[in-house]
């Protein structure tokens, strides 16, 4: 089986609109700071991009979740592979993720960083794919709504491949 990559959102839209999120969450977090959670390995891409356009005090930690396996759908069981390093407690947290598909990882992630006490805990994707929901996660900061197709690029994957490319693509798997 092979297959072939189609842009869906070009490199330039998805600076564009990284733009915009860093400014309306700067907006939201004026005279405070924010403490950016990057849901790995995905996740860093646009964290790191997001982040460089934010113009409040950022902190940053990483966590390691993992539902999808070599698969190309979420199997719905969520294992912690990497926890925070910091406590969290009195912060205000914002959840940094790739894609919300299912919701079933972020709603078990986002219930096990509340637990903690943070001050706040938003949400922020890239992507999300609102036609693939099974349970309900409320999204406060998206960057684009996707139809129901598999993409990578900016930091998604498809079997550890295509992470670093600088568009969201389609796979398309030829049999």
């Amino acid at each position: 089986m092979s297959e072939k990559v189609r842009v869906l959102i070009p490199e330039e839209e998805v600076e564009r609109r990284i733009c915009e999120m860093g400014k309306e969450i700067s907006d939201q977090y004026q005279g405070e700071g924010v403490h950016l959670v990057s849901v790995l390995k995905g996740g860093v891409f646009f964290t790191c991009e997001l982040a460089k356009r934010m113009t409040v005090p950022v902190s940053l930690d990483f966590m390691s979740v993992a539902s999808y396996g070599n698969d190309t759908k979420s199997s719905g069981v969520v294992k912690v592979i990497k926890d925070l390093d910091e406590a969290i407690e009195g912060k205000h947290v914002l959840v940094v993720e790739d894609i919300v598909d299912s919701g079933r990882t972020l709603r078990y992630l986002l219930e096990n960083l509340k637990r903690r006490n943070p001050k706040s805990l938003k949400l922020c994707t890239l992507l999300d794919k609102p036609e693939r929901r099974v349970t309900e996660v409320h999204v406060d900061y998206t960057g684009f709504q996707i139809p129901d197709e598999f993409v990578v690029g900016y930091g998604l994957d498809y079997r550890q491949r295509y992470r670093n490319l600088p568009y969201v693509g389609v796979v398309e798997l030829d049999s």
